[in-house]
């Protein structure tokens, strides 16, 4: 190599910022966007530095969609820069170690986590049309409801999923605004009731209903235990409440701007709290946890209502 080759080659990876691009780029090729979240490079600069690299011809790019992917062009790198990016590449400078940290926190968001297998072969978990909704919506028409009471309604989306399906089905939100919005959205079917009501006194007689649903209410209750109370009271002997609520955790900051009054239930406090309302807690379990940082968990509990026998002696559950 000429010394004006190899002294362009050692100014062009004198620079850290081209000289981590490399280093990041040297294992498997990545877009800009990619890159400036790993490396925290604004992405002009990021941009900037890959057409300098590309122009020498020490990367290359590859159009996809409205991506374009860069990878190392290592068969065509002089040797000074094979040389120096081989030793970079075995390097544990903190830099270049928190590049490869934030790459690999990077592949586990966008993949949620889920297994290798599951990564090679992605055709298993999508296909057109299958979705979670979609999924929901056929679970729902497995349903047999009877008369349903839905606290916390918010707009109504999940009481529309169930209403085909139910005798009756009354929704409730101490948000007037939200009873609005679910009014609007259920007004098609004639058996749905809408109004604004309070957890902590719901207006109903005892043993008016058959099912309570409780998706993402307890947390911004008041008080939890008596809201859990007064939806055991409105159910009738043999029903279920059944509840939705996000696990015990420390990101206030998430979730705090909504409202929520408590950090989540572990299963093991929900569980307490279910069974000091009276109820039989068939389920309490964590049912999922989001692909996306903070990863939040969602606990499922599901719990019966009995009644005493007729002696007074232990409780059994009506059917």
């Amino acid at each position: 190599m000429k010394l004006s080759q190899t002294i362009e080659t050692l100014q062009l990876l004198g620079d850290e910022s081209r000289l981590r691009l490399c280093a990041l780029l040297g294992a498997r090729e990545l877009c800009v966007s990619d890159l400036v979240r790993v490396t925290g490079i604004s992405q002009s600069r990021v941009s900037t530095h890959l057409g300098r690299l590309r122009e020498a011809g020490f990367v290359s790019d590859r159009p996809q969609g409205a991506q374009c992917y860069y990878a190392l062009a290592t068969s065509s790198l002089p040797d000074a820069a094979r040389a120096l990016l081989e030793e970079v590449a075995g390097s544990q400078d903190p830099t270049l170690v928190g590049d490869q940290k934030r790459l690999v926190e990077l592949d586990a968001e966008r993949r949620g986590d889920l297994p290798d297998s599951a990564l090679d072969d992605l055709e298993r978990y999508y296909s057109p049309g299958r979705s979670w909704q979609s999924l929901a919506a056929g679970i729902a028409a497995m349903l047999r409801l009877g008369d349903v009471l839905d606290v916390g309604t918010g707009d109504g989306s999940a009481a529309q999923a169930l209403a085909p399906y139910c005798d009756s089905l009354t929704c409730v939100d101490i948000s007037p605004r939200m009873v609005d919005m679910a009014r609007q959205r259920l007004t098609t079917f004639e058996h749905v009731k809408t109004q604004v009501a309070d957890v902590h006194a719901l207006p109903f007689s005892a043993a008016s209903f058959d099912v309570v649903l409780l998706f993402h209410t307890l947390t911004y209750a008041q008080q939890p235990g008596l809201a859990l109370k007064e939806c055991a009271r409105v159910l009738r002997a043999g029903g279920r409440l059944v509840l939705l609520c996000l696990d015990a955790h420390q990101q206030s900051d998430v979730s705090a701007r909504y409202g929520e009054r408590h950090p989540g239930f572990s299963p093991k406090t929900l569980r307490r709290l279910v069974s000091g309302a009276g109820l039989d807690v068939a389920t309490c379990h964590v049912a999922s946890r989001e692909s996306k940082k903070p990863h939040l968990q969602v606990v499922l509990a599901a719990a019966d209502k009995t009644k005493p026998t007729a002696r007074g002696g232990s409780r059994v559950k009506t059917n």
